[in-house]
């Protein structure tokens, strides 16, 4: 069981090398994640955007290119549509977002004629290692689909389950978090967590432990639990934080990040790569998480 982000280096270190597209790479960060993943041996690297901006970036913050292929690209949705073709014609593995807006990168790996469309919905799966969690901690999703219905939650609960059993956890404990930890009929969270539990239960959902609805105190803390009376195989030692909008795992994405300094990474699943997909503000170590991750998964 994987249970630190350096864990997940180490183990993109000894599975095969894969290659990974970079669309619109002129970013400090992105580069810097790429060469320090193609240093480590993770990756091999096709960068897809403005040759000028990465050579002078690279040149500007001491980073090596030897042995990393550049394809000069400078407009944007071309840069992202060439980088999703060497996925789609099996030259590279998965894909990373460089400098470009989600909506233009997934505009280009869902053209049909790219091929990379799976049969299931799109959803983002952030790791965290948040220094007061006993564990990894799962988050989804806060990045793709804005109000989940209990079938679109359902897909999301696959995708993340595939991410977690790629990083030897074979059952994770999901708690699908809500405001209260109670079944209220004017709040419509509970009532998907009831039914995404029962589910669970008889066997619609499998290869997991789903219980809920719970607080997020609940979900991650058992003195919380015991305090509120809940007996739960998923109280205080959950793995995946299943949250009901796209505004709540935000929310809770960036305060880990930003007021428990934790450390992440982030894919897109539901395609037939994963998709390397985290903030623009994020550091070039969450980018490095990210690309492991990524090439653990594909």
């Amino acid at each position: 069981m994987v249970k630190k982000l350096d864990e997940i280096l180490s183990l993109a270190k000894s599975k095969e090398k894969k290659t990974l597209s970079v669309a619109v790479a002129q970013d400090k960060e992105v580069l810097s994640a790429v060469t320090e993943a193609v240093k480590l041996g993770i990756v091999d690297a096709i960068l897809v955007g403005d040759e000028n901006k990465i050579k002078e970036i690279a040149k500007e913050s001491d980073l090596c290119l030897d042995n990393i292929k550049i394809v000069d690209e400078k407009n944007v949705l071309k840069a992202a549509a060439k980088a999703v073709e060497f996925v789609a014609c099996g030259q590279a593995h998965y894909i990373m977002k460089g400098m470009l807006g989600t909506a233009d990168l997934l505009k280009a790996v869902l053209n049909k004629e790219a091929g990379l469309r799976g049969k299931g919905l799109l959803s983002h799966v952030m790791v965290y290692e948040v220094p007061t969690y006993h564990k990894l901690i799962f988050l989804t999703d806060g990045g793709m689909v804005p109000y989940p219905t209990l079938e679109d939650k359902i897909g999301i609960i696959n995708n993340a389950i595939k991410v977690t059993h790629k990083l030897d956890i074979p059952v994770p404990k999901i708690a699908p978090i809500c405001a209260v930890e109670v079944v209220n009929p004017g709040m419509q969270a509970t009532l998907d967590a009831s039914v995404l539990s029962q589910m669970n239960k008889r066997g619609q959902i499998k290869e997991c432990i789903i219980d809920g609805p719970l607080g997020l105190d609940n979900a991650i803390s058992k003195i919380a639990a015991e305090h509120k009376g809940i007996v739960s195989d998923v109280a205080g030692d959950a793995d995946i934080l299943l949250v009901p909008n796209i505004e709540s795992g935000n929310f809770l994405g960036k305060s880990m990040t930003y007021f428990a300094k934790a450390q992440s990474a982030g894919v897109i699943m539901g395609a037939k790569c994963p998709v390397v997909l985290v903030s623009r503000a994020d550091s070039a170590e969450s980018k490095l998480y990210s690309i492991a991750l990524g090439s653990v998964i594909s």
